[in-house]
């Protein structure tokens, strides 16, 4: 197995969760592997995640933003651990995201072409998810908005292919047998690097 740099998104708000808990397992069974891993904690980072000009200015980057954009350019696998927060990713990491992956730098529009290039190209993902919507309700019948927006429409726009899914849930009112079977799922998950 090829040994590579991986870099983890904990991307829920605070630090005191089970998706928070899942991060820190999803790293130790990757240094487990043998692999070089990275952890950004988003609710650590100093930064406003309001991109008040949208692209017109570019804002200056807080020098958390600049570190995160370095251990993205590092990475070789990139790993977002998030809850599902009404259909979609938390406020705090589409800020982020929004921040982060700037033209020039996730992206380049070329002259004449209607798509752009993904600059993050090279680079696979996944993404681990926790929701208290039953997972199968929320891909068929809610039709998995959140999990869409990440994949496709953020890192498949940027480059990053391929993209893992693991969803769990409902975690709201989980036991303790139920959270050791998805805690073994994160495991399992990190070491198919």
């Amino acid at each position: 197995m090829q040994k590579k740099r991986v870099l983890v998104i904990a991307s829920h708000p605070s630090g005191n969760s089970f998706g928070s808990d899942l991060a820190d397992i999803y790293v130790q069974a990757a240094r487990t592997e043998g692999h070089d891993v990275q952890i950004l904690r988003l609710d650590r980072l100093v930064f406003d995640p309001i991109l008040h000009q949208g692209y017109k200015v570019i804002q200056t980057l807080e020098t958390d933003l600049q570190m995160a954009q370095e251990s993205l350019l590092w990475a070789e696998h990139l790993c977002f651990v998030f809850p599902i927060w009404w259909g979609g990713v938390p406020a705090l990491l589409k800020g982020f995201l929004d921040r982060v992956l700037l033209p020039g730098f996730a992206f380049k529009y070329h002259p004449g072409k209607s798509f752009p290039e993904g600059l993050l190209k090279g680079r696979s993902a996944h993404l681990l998810i926790t929701m208290d919507t039953p997972p199968w309700f929320f891909r068929l019948y809610y039709r998995a908005p959140g999990i869409h927006q990440l994949k496709r429409t953020v890192l498949e726009f940027c480059g990053v292919k391929p993209v893992g899914i693991l969803s769990l849930g409902p975690v709201l009112n989980s036991q303790p047998a139920q959270r050791q079977k998805w805690i073994d799922k994160t495991m399992a998950m990190a070491k198919r690097l």
